[in-house]
């Protein structure tokens, strides 16, 4: 991991803010990442803020069919899709205070209004909504050279208003230190075979319409910009050809950062921000390229048992975005070529042959972190797949809950063994809810508490938890067999059953330190090669330069499976 270098301390930190236009899922996360990792190579601190438009005050309730997979942060925040990638390509964690929503924002201004805070004026949306924006993203940047913010949504969208607002006020206080970067998009309709630029020409005249001129267009298409296009964006929207940048398809996200430095983008940057342009230190970036690029003779197919895939006809990938990730950093470590087939855990429950034909095909299964009764069934019978074939299983968060219930079903055979969430009056509650204790759990709204954010947990010496993270030296303090995961869930291992559990081969291999949670399984090795599940979420810890050791280890014991 690339350590944040901060050097002489300035005045004011520079901002940089990232916009986007003509439709949504261009990247701006991915584009203000890139651009963040180049800058830090340089020697740069460098930070972000992500503004959301919806009223939610964090992403923890939007269903990721609708939003994406929720990120969780290690101080407990659970964020948009894009403070992942800001953590993946950075190299830093990130947490509240790079994160605010629309719904913060007006509840802030509100809670000072009725606080008396602004001295009986009439609080208007116009100036007191963008100064509250303003505040949050000096907030964010104390301590950094650098800091990109990241507007949401699309320029010319009512909801977002403001945020461009916050831009121009900020860029007519200090002109030097703010910039702003538009992201667009340049179709290729397939009657015309040619690139068009007048969908980036009509957002840019958006963006002039507020009063605020971009200092760059960063055009996303299916191929590179050409010098053409460039020249007539740059001509009608009043910019520099050097300042047009393309962003065109690649076959992974991780590439970019290396595009935007051929084409000069960091230097351009520098240059308009009035800051060095120090040597630039990118190498472990590009050996990792190179990494990703190198083909491999074994290819794994990875089974996910999943229930947020569906949305109309299409298939969604981002409600998974976390653990793609994590499987990739891990692929790319071993070597391996990863295949993901998506298992719908609905279609298990009904026998589809087709769910069962692509369970059956898998080199390694993984349930990962779910809600709720839609699928539990279908999950529990691909479990019990992988535990009596000896297929390598990881269970995340609700796929370790289901492992449990799935092991005391099957093998000690109590049929009405069943998680509280599902049946809250189950015979057998082996996952069940506790009460509140404010050392362990948040308040996340009325009658429901979670564990969110990072906890300690320590590893039984002679487990596979225990020798994967010895292995890979990722204990946070080894002497002791100590760890620290991310969680985010509700219910809990029941501890009345730990015993007979453990009776019949049930390995609980992490407990948290006062021994109270239950938050590592696994089964003895003599009996299954790779059978190991966890109540924290290791997939966002996970980076491209440091994969996450399970991750790893799970890839490997993948890879000989598919040998034998």
């Amino acid at each position: 991991m690339m350590q944040a270098t901060h050097g002489t301390p300035k005045k004011s930190p520079k901002f940089i803010f990232v916009s986007g236009g003509v439709l949504s899922g261009l990247g701006k996360g991915v584009t203000a990442a890139s651009l963040g990792l180049l800058l830090r190579s340089r020697g740069y601190s460098v930070t972000n803020i992500k503004c959301e438009n919806y009223l939610n005050l964090d992403s923890g309730n939007i269903n990721p069919i609708e939003h994406g997979d929720v990120f969780l942060c290690e101080d407990g925040l659970e964020a948009d899709l894009d403070l992942g990638t800001y953590e993946r390509f950075l190299g830093v964690n990130v947490g509240q205070q790079n994160f605010t929503t629309m719904g913060q924002i007006y509840l802030k201004v509100i809670e000072d209004t009725k606080n008396l805070a602004f001295s009986g004026a009439t609080v208007d949306a116009i100036p007191y909504i963008p100064e509250e924006v303003i505040r949050r993203i000096k907030e964010a940047a104390k301590g950094f050279d650098i800091i990109l913010v990241e507007l949401g949504g699309t320029a010319g969208e009512y909801q977002n208003a403001v945020y461009y607002e916050a831009y121009r006020i900020m860029k007519l206080r200090q002109p030097h230190d703010v910039i702003h970067a538009h992201v667009t998009y340049f179709p290729n309709p397939e009657h015309i075979h040619e690139l068009k630029s007048k969908p980036t020409q009509l957002s840019v005249k958006v963006l002039n319409s507020m009063g605020i001129q971009p200092d760059f267009v960063v055009g996303r298409a299916a191929s590179p910009i050409d010098d053409k296009r460039k020249e007539k964006v740059a001509f009608y929207c009043n910019l520099e050809k050097d300042d047009v940048i393309s962003n065109p398809d690649l076959p992974s996200i991780y590439q970019l950062p290396l595009v935007f430095h051929e084409q000069g983008f960091d230097v351009r940057v520098l240059e308009k921000l009035s800051l060095p342009v120090n040597r630039i230190e990118i190498a472990p970036w590009k050996k990792l390229v190179d990494r990703i690029n190198d083909p491999s003779t074994q290819t794994l197919h990875v089974g996910i048992i999943a229930k947020y895939i569906a949305t109309g006809e299409f298939e969604l990938q981002d409600s998974y975005a976390s653990l793609l990730e994590a499987i990739k950093h891990a692929s790319w470590h071993t070597k391996k070529k990863t295949e993901i087939d998506f298992i719908n855990a609905e279609a298990l429950e009904r026998n589809d042959p087709e769910a069962i034909k692509k369970l059956y095909a898998a080199d390694a299964v993984v349930v990962p972190i779910g809600w709720g009764s839609r699928g539990v069934e279908g999950k529990i019978k691909a479990i019990e797949y992988a535990r009596t074939q000896k297929v390598p299983y990881l269970g995340l968060c609700y796929g370790m809950q289901l492992a449990a219930i799935e092991f005391a079903r099957n093998v000690l055979g109590l049929d009405d063994c069943h998680t509280e969430e599902v049946v809250p009056e189950a015979k057998h509650p082996l996952i069940h809810s506790i009460p509140f204790d404010p050392k362990y759990q948040k308040i996340k709204g009325e009658g429901a508490s979670m564990r969110l954010g990072a906890y300690d947990c320590v590893l039984k010496k002679g487990t596979l938890a225990h020798s994967i993270y010895k292995k890979h030296h990722a204990f946070k303090d080894e002497a002791h067999s100590i760890i620290s995961e991310r969680h985010r869930h509700r219910f809990e291992f029941n501890n009345a059953y730990r015993k007979q559990m453990e009776d019949k081969g049930f390995v609980i291999s992490g407990t948290s330190p006062d021994d109270f949670f239950v938050e590592m399984i696994e089964l003895p090795q003599d009996q299954h090669p790779f059978f190991i599940a966890t109540q924290a979420h290791p997939e966002y810890k996970s980076q491209p330069l440091h994969p996450h050791p399970v991750f790893v280890e799970f890839i490997e014991a993948a890879a000989k499976k598919d040998k034998n």
